[in-house]
């Protein structure tokens, strides 16, 4: 792997910058609490947002940022690296992003999906006019997923779809679910489920917000009343769900706001610059360089895997263990960041935004509670643990 940008690629990040600079609000920064890792605090999952999130995809849909990585006969520029800096941009400046279309559903449809749901949906999640939820997860299947429960029971052209989601991100502002259903109840688990694509204002389906740790409303809980979706929304096969989920889980981990990372890295480091406790100025304070300095290692271990899963892409490979590395690191990046971030602010650090005294306006505080979420989201980090040490290091399952 080539460590070095390419003059091409480093003259297309200052385009995504300049860009960027350009499109969001002035104050944008004062009223977006982001915390990198989390699940809770995403801009463009809050309704608040949603009007200035969907102009920002479809201009970013015009430049063609949103399929970047893909094949060049679906519009794409086979450019996974370019792809990944345009995702470092974005988050470093707390700015919504494609999001699962882009960087999930996208790829998986343009592997998976028949010719006719390429030709109706990679247009529109290329425009940014496509927004997605997952559809995974309900009150008694995470991590085991293949346990669900909800049906997808065949009637002629359509699929009735009975059941429940929950932790459902972004479904209150999305167009679209991108559901796991089971199809077939007298297969096995992992030959029983279907994915399938459902319009969220279907007919029969009922969203109730969930308020979260945070105080925002970010996820929800759906319910699905006899249900009809065209069969020609399955994506790949009937009852090869799984293996589909799979495949999409693995562009899913690649969905690592880097950029946010090193942007708050750099915020602490500015504070214990200029901050001074019992009459010490922070950045003197050798407990505090110690964990700044152990945090930017960090963010570096987490750079390293964010570029080469991008590399491995664009040459051919499959990034299996790799994709659970970075996606671990991530996860536990965000805890430890928050951690340091309260460490570093004292008091102040648990104030929440309001707050006229609360550094950074109480972000800080937000993203203490918010960090919990990301070693559960997109897949547990006992669960990557163990994809690294079966599939990585070849050791045997207990």
């Amino acid at each position: 792997m080539d460590f070095e940008f390419s003059e091409e690629e480093l003259d297309f990040r200052l385009e995504a910058e300049e860009f960027v600079k350009q499109e969001l609000p002035a104050d944008w920064d004062d009223i977006v609490c982001h915390w990198p890792g989390g699940y809770g605090t995403m801009p463009q999952f809050e309704s608040e947002y949603s009007d200035f999130t969907r102009r920002f995809l479809r201009k970013l849909g015009e430049r063609g940022w949103h399929s970047l990585s893909w094949p060049e006969e679906y519009g794409g520029k086979n450019s996974t690296m370019k792809q990944a800096i345009v995702n470092d941009v974005l988050s470093y400046y707390r700015a919504p992003t494609g999001g699962l279309a882009m960087s999930i559903i996208g790829p998986t449809i343009v592997q998976a999906g028949s010719e006719e749901l390429k030709r109706e949906f990679l247009p529109k999640i290329a425009r940014g006019e496509a927004v997605f939820w997952l559809a995974y997860s309900e009150p008694n299947s995470g991590s085991d997923l293949a346990s669900i429960k909800t049906t997808a029971v065949a009637d002629g052209d359509e699929f009735v779809i009975n059941g429940q989601k929950v932790w459902s991100t972004g479904a209150h502002t999305a167009d679209y679910a991108w559901m796991l259903a089971r199809t077939d109840p007298k297969a096995p688990n992992h030959r029983a489920a279907t994915l399938i694509i459902v319009e969220s204002d279907a007919p029969g389906v009922t969203i109730k917000p969930i308020v979260n740790i945070c105080g925002v409303h970010s996820f929800n809980e759906v319910f699905f009343d006899d249900v009809r979706v065209p069969k020609k929304n399955v994506v790949g096969e009937i009852n090869r769900g799984f293996y589909n989920l799979v495949l999409a889980l693995q562009f899913e981990r690649l969905i690592v706001p880097s950029g946010a990372f090193r942007r708050v890295l750099e915020e602490m480091v500015e504070y214990a610059r200029n901050n001074v406790r019992e009459g010490v100025l922070l950045a003197k304070d050798p407990i505090i360089r110690r964990k700044l300095a152990e945090m930017a290692v960090e963010v570096e271990v987490l750079y390293g895997y964010y570029w080469q899963t991008a590399w491995m892409l664009d040459n051919g490979r499959v990034p299996d263990m790799e994709a659970s590395a970075l996606k671990l690191t991530s996860s536990e990046l965000g805890l430890t960041m928050a951690n340091v971030a309260v460490d570093l602010l004292g008091p102040y650090g648990v104030l929440d935004k309001g707050s006229k005294w609360a550094p950074f306006r109480g972000r800080m505080a937000v993203g203490y509670l918010d960090a919990i979420s990301g070693p559960i989201g997109a897949g547990t980090s006992e669960v990557q643990k163990n994809i690294i040490a079966t599939r990585g290091l070849g050791m045997p399952r207990a």
